[in-house]
């Protein structure tokens, strides 16, 4: 299938995709990012788990390679792999990550050639930064993300509700909307699960590990 196209005009943006798309995912479903340093593939993880309603904060995993966040409702946790430093399929195979992947929806960034043998199904999700910009690594610069699904996941219907959430949140230009435009319609829908995952950082000061502050400072270059 070719690529389905949807511009951002900034972070946020890229953000609105992903929680968008999160409604037309169910567990089991590999997501792999693949962009260079500074696309936005930890913006765009940021906006699925808010969509997904997953305990946060979402940063680059890179120093840990993998995270796994836990669903505050009923709904799938998010499984985030950085795969940067590691090197072929074997790394990937050393992490199990297949023992979470029916139960979980898996993103993995920097993970293009490295996880689809782990599944018949993937979503893949390239991050594009305009060849001139003024700061390469400023997440605020426009974006041009390309969703391909590859598998039988990705049937005909999976495809029209993959379509439907794009459409939701994009102009008739095809860049997405302002961030009050898509909350419009739907006033609770960014705020709900930000709100949630931030009330159990409070709650639990300990959940994220020592190494998230240094992640955090690389979070938006990754």
């Amino acid at each position: 299938m070719n690529a389905l196209p949807v511009r951002t005009r900034d972070a946020e943006g890229t953000r609105t995709v992903a929680r968008a798309l999160a409604g037309a995912l169910q567990p089991g479903d590999l997501l792999v990012l693949d962009g260079p340093l500074g696309a936005g593939k930890t913006t765009f993880t940021q906006g699925l788990g808010a969509g997904l309603n997953v305990r946060g904060p979402v940063a680059s995993p890179t120093f840990v390679i993998e995270r796994v966040h836990p669903n505050l409702g009923d709904g799938p946790d998010l499984v985030h792999v950085d795969a940067y430093r590691l090197g072929g399929g074997g790394d990937i195979d050393d992490l199990d990550l297949e023992a979470d992947l029916d139960r979980a929806i898996t993103v993995v960034e920097w993970g293009r050639d490295r996880v689809e043998h782990l599944v018949s199904s993937y979503l893949r999700v390239e991050l594009e930064r305009p060849d001139q910009v003024e700061d390469p690594h400023d997440p605020d610069e426009p974006r041009t993300l390309r969703l391909t699904p590859y598998g039988p996941r990705w049937d005909e219907s999976a495809i029209l509700r993959l379509e439907a959430a794009l459409a939701a949140v994009t102009g008739l230009d095809g860049i997405v909307l302002a961030a009050e435009s898509t909350s419009a319609a739907d006033p609770t829908e960014a705020d709900a699960p930000t709100g949630a995952a931030e009330s159990t950082g409070a709650a639990d000061p300990t959940e994220a590990d020592a190494s998230t502050g240094a992640a955090e400072s690389t979070e938006e270059n990754r």
